[in-house]
């Protein structure tokens, strides 16, 4: 029974003894955001083209005048009488079509389609954010201040809480 009476003593004095706590508002005397700077990853790409084609000129014909040339002077060199003059003309056709293949032969082979390429690379932003508000008040004459995650407007709600000092 001194038990009981005595754990019901201490649940009132307990009680008694926490602060008397309302709300009022104070009147804001100034706000300024807080910023912070944040990093934001980004691609930035462009595109080119490659394997552009060649340009050709026309056909380059000094190689068939030259091989036809060379060509008969090496088949004027084999035979003796109308076989020479055979092996002179054969020669020459055939100095003839070899001189201009050599002259031409880039000509004949095929050329790269021009293509589109994407390159990219990662680039860094910095963004500036507001994270809060540094807000100062003023309350029966004292100044407060506080960071709040929200602007408050002209007014701000206040918790007071009263306490006897000494007992």
């Amino acid at each position: 029974m001194k038990r009981i009476a005595l754990v019901s003593f201490l649940a009132v004095a307990s009680l008694s003894a926490h602060a008397q706590a309302y709300v009022d508002n104070a009147r804001v005397v100034s706000v300024d955001p807080q910023y912070e700077s944040v990093r934001v990853p980004r691609q930035e790409c462009s595109n080119q083209w490659v394997g552009e084609p060649r340009r050709g000129g026309g056909r380059d014909y000094g190689g068939a005048v030259l091989g036809g040339v060379v060509g008969a002077l090496i088949g004027n060199q084999v035979g003796g009488g109308h076989g020479r003059e055979a092996a002179t003309a054969v020669g020459a056709v055939v100095g003839a079509f070899t001189g201009d293949n050599l002259a031409n032969r880039d000509r004949w082979q095929p050329v790269p389609a021009a293509r589109e390429v994407t390159t990219c690379r990662d680039v860094e932003d910095v963004q500036t954010r507001i994270v809060g508000y540094q807000v100062t008040y003023d309350y029966h004459g004292q100044q407060f201040t506080t960071l709040m995650h929200e602007n408050p407007g002209r007014f701000v709600q206040v918790r007071v809480s009263v306490d006897p000092v000494g007992r």
